[in-house]
C-alpha cells in the first residue's frame, strides 16, 4: 500500500510507519515537503489547519506530478490553551484516495508558562535546544524526549496521533461515512 506524508521528519515519518504497520500490511511510505501554510510554531486551532494543510497541499502535488497513493497523511506539532492550560500536541489529519478526511491528537504534554511567549515567538524547537543545550532536537527525538527522560520520543507522539486518526479508517461503525 502507497502511502504519501507531508514531511521529511525522519520521527514523524517513523511514527506514522509504525502506526500504519499496526493494521496493514506492505507499507510504502514516501515523505514529501510540503507546506502547512501556517505559524512556525502553530497555536491553539492552526495545530489542526496545518495539518489539514499539509494532507492538502500532498494531494496537490501527488497530483500534479502524476503519483497515486492510497492514503495522504500530514501532522503538525503546536502549543495550544483550548484546554485551560498550555500544552504541546500533536495533531495527525489522514485522507484516502476516495477524500475521507479523519484526525487524531496524541498526548499533550504541558508547558510552563515562562516559556510560552518565546515559543510562540520562535518555535519549541528553539526554545527546547536552548533549555536542554542541545542542536536541532526537532529531527531527532525531540524535546520530549528529554522532558519525560527518554521514556517518550517525538515517534511515539506522532505514532499516538496516526493510531488515533485511523480509528475512523479501520472502523467502518465508527466513521462518518455511516
Amino acid at each position: 500500500m502507497k502511502v504519501l506524508i507531508g514531511t521529511k521528519n525522519p520521527g514523524k515519518i517513523e511514527g506514522a510507519t509504525e502506526a500504519l504497520k499496526k493494521y496493514f500490511k506492505d507499507i510504502q511510505i514516501k515523505g514529501i515537503p510540503v507546506s502547512s501554510d501556517v505559524s512556525d510554531e502553530p497555536v491553539n486551532n492552526e495545530i489542526y489547519d496545518g495539518a489539514r494543510n499539509r494532507v492538502d497541499n500532498l494531494i496537490k502535488y501527488a497530483k500534479d506530478n502524476d503519483i497515486e497513493a492510497e492514503y495522504f497523511l500530514g501532522v503538525e506539532s503546536g502549543i495550544t490553551n483550548l484546554l485551560g492550560k498550555w500544552v504541546i500536541i500533536s495533531i495527525a489529519v489522514i485522507k484516502d484516495k476516495n477524500g475521507y478526511e479523519s484526525w487524531g491528537t496524541s498526548p499533550a504534554f504541558p508547558v510552563p508558562y515562562k516559556y510560552v511567549e518565546e515559543i510562540i515567538s520562535t518555535d519549541l524547537g528553539k526554545v527546547m535546544d536552548k533549555i536542554f543545550t542541545q542542536n536541532d532536537l526537532g529531527s531527532s527525538k525531540g524535546g520530549i524526549s528529554f522532558v519525560t527522560n527518554g521514556i517518550i520520543s517525538r515517534i511515539d507522539l506522532a505514532r499516538d496521533a496516526f493510531i488515533m486518526a485511523l480509528t475512523q479508517h479501520i472502523n467502518k461503525i465508527w466513521n462518518d461515512k455511516n
